[in-house]
């Protein structure tokens, strides 16, 4: 009989991948936990199953990394959860004898723990926590829109949290300016945001009632819930004290029990913002009188001695933002895009996206409702957000558009012309702003048009064809006068280099003819162009064929793939010009039919 396979003779070490990886059941039995209870401690510190190239148990098998196993048998979050095992063993034993005071007592002293050290532990810098802050936005967000189902352990206290902490979000980014793309999809919308250089994307769903399905596992979800929630929670305070605003905000009781929990946040950085500039800088002052100070501040909040129809209160933030904020270039453009903007919401349109996307952006915003800044019949207002075909009163010193003007205005960093989404019109297409027309072949007309408005709007000066180098020579005066960025002056530069060296090698070949040298070479490189032209495609293939061949397996097959995702995205681009050609024929012989029916 052979030896079976994998064969380790006794008193040997083990080597390679059967070192290096173990089994979840044999992680489990080293960590001496339930599988719960190692589902929580790998998702509370970051440890994946790995796929080693071989696999020693067999395929049916997920494999850990020994080094992640070890990782987690010395962190102290596993003492806490043997412990609170144990103890819930003794709250089923008390239950089991019928001892129901001393298991209401038990229940009261049970022992909990915090995520703060694991929080510390995987991310150093605060850096890092901004660079992984797109999936935990996602499901807070997520959350704060489900129902509260006991079945499911999802309790309501939880999604209050949820909600506290997407609005607190929210309004750091509305009072900082820093969002930069917004786009409404199916799934829900999704928002980016610029904080301290890094690239936040997360999404919102829309606010609808949600169907929870049975195939989806909330223990999971719920676990990473929890650490994602502790994580927020930390973030939302450094963010907070970076702007000098107290944290966690104590909101007005009223503007909360009328779901008005943003206008609420931004009047907490309104009363913060004029307790900092009115507060005396007294040398020496001790710290009981500041104390003392923060106290009635918070009183004041509490008793709503803060005026409540204040129209500046909403976005008094947005006009008086604190000198110590470093702003760039784009924060102060999208600070200004809706300024001297005072914006109307109806009921039927999405508020907490409104809410949210109008102020960051510089506008003053109000809705139909109790706990409203300013009514509808404000005569100051310039626009109305309406989604509805009939109006009942129409104001003639305002202009209704749909929502999505406020989106596609954010997007193109423009106030976009009101026409085209005016109340009762088929919107133009709602373009996303995460999609590179150049890099996909495939421009559609309204992102001409918008780029033409974006021209106009920046008073941009191109050079037309042939005009001379006049203008590519002013590149440097264009750029500092602000005609022209960066990237289009470095490449008008270029091209005049490019023309200094074509006009150079016209000189010498000029020089040459009249020394009487003649130009063998461009004579023979002309006559090879016009034999490589009259050749056939199969003697180019066959050209092409020799450096395939050199190349190894691998190689050919990536370079395979290059060119299958080159030919689909020519074959979408060309579907999408066919769909096109489509439509504008069906619009024509609309048209026509139209007309043959009026005469």
């Amino acid at each position: 009989m052979g030896k079976p396979k994998h064969y380790r003779p006794p008193g040997k070490k083990k080597e390679g991948n059967a070192a290096r990886y173990v089994t979840r059941s044999q992680a489990i039995k080293i960590l001496q936990v339930s599988l719960s209870d190692f589902r929580k401690l790998c998702i509370h510190k970051g440890v994946f199953p790995r796929e080693p190239k071989k696999k020693v148990k067999g395929n049916h098998h997920t494999y850990y990394h020994l080094k992640d196993v070890m990782y987690i048998l010395h962190d102290p979050l596993l003492e806490k959860f043997r412990e609170i095992r144990a103890y819930q063993r003794k709250i089923k034993k008390a239950k089991a004898k019928k001892n129901d005071e001393l298991a209401k007592l038990l229940l009261s002293r049970a022992p909990s723990y915090r995520l703060d050290m694991v929080i510390r532990d995987r991310y150093p810098t605060f850096i890092d926590a901004l660079r992984d802050l797109d999936d935990p936005l996602t499901m807070v967000h997520l959350f704060a829109m489900l129902p509260a189902i006991d079945r499911l352990k999802i309790e309501v206290k939880r999604i209050h949290n949820c909600r506290r902490l997407c609005h607190e979000w929210q309004a750091y980014i509305s009072r900082t300016h820093k969002l930069r793309k917004v786009f409404v999809a199916v799934k829900g919308i999704y928002y980016q945001a610029e904080v301290d250089g890094q690239k936040i994307t997360w999404l919102a769903p829309h606010a609808r009632q949600q169907v929870l399905t049975d195939d989806v596992d909330f223990n999971v979800m719920l676990t990473f819930l929890e650490f994602y929630e502790a994580l927020l929670g930390f973030v939302n305070f450094q963010l907070y004290h970076s702007i000098n605003v107290k944290y966690p905000p104590i909101l007005d009781p009223r503007l909360e029990a009328l779901a008005a929990d943003l206008y609420a946040l931004s009047r907490y950085f309104d009363a913060n913002h004029r307790a900092t500039i009115q507060e005396p800088q007294v040398a020496g002052s001790s710290r009981s009188e500041q104390e003392q100070e923060e106290s009635d501040l918070r009183l004041a909040q509490l008793q709503h001695q803060l005026p409540a129809n204040e129209p500046g209160a909403l976005m008094h933030l947005v006009q008086n933002a604190s000198s110590e904020i470093e702003e760039d270039e784009t924060t102060r453009n999208c600070k200004n895009l809706f300024q001297n903007k005072k914006i109307f919401l109806s009921r039927e349109v999405p508020r907490e996206s409104l809410l949210f996307v109008i102020p960051a952006f510089g506008g003053i915003v109000s809705w139909e409702g109790d706990g409203a800044p300013f009514a509808e019949s404000d005569d100051s207002i310039t626009h109305q957000i309406v989604d509805r075909p009939t109006q009942g009163h129409v104001y003639l010193s305002r202009e209704y558009v749909q929502p999505q003007w406020v989106y596609d205005s954010v997007n193109a960093r423009i106030i976009l012309p009101t026409e085209p989404y005016m109340v009762g019109r088929d919107p133009p297409p709602h373009l996303s702003p995460f999609v590179d027309d150049e890099a996909e072949g495939y421009v559609p007309d309204y992102a001409k048009t918008i780029r033409q408005l974006q021209a106009a709007a920046k008073s941009d000066i191109q050079p037309l064809p042939g005009t001379g180098n006049d203008e590519l020579d002013n590149s440097q005066n264009m750029l500092a006068e602000g005609f022209i960025n960066r990237t289009e002056a470095m490449e008008a530069a270029e091209k005049k280099q490019e023309m200094m060296l074509l006009e150079k090698q016209y000189h010498n070949e000029l020089k040459m003819e009249l020394q009487g040298v003649s130009s063998i070479n461009q004579l023979n490189s002309e006559d090879t162009k016009s034999k490589e032209q009259s050749l056939p495609d199969v003697e180019e293939q066959s050209a092409e064929d020799p450096s395939r061949l050199m190349m190894s397996r691998k190689k050919r097959g990536l370079y395979k793939a290059i060119e299958m995702g080159k030919q689909q995205k020519k074959e979408r681009v060309e579907k999408l010009k066919e769909r096109k050609r489509n439509i504008e024929a069906a619009q024509k012989s609309e048209k026509k039919h139209k007309k043959a029916q009026v005469s």
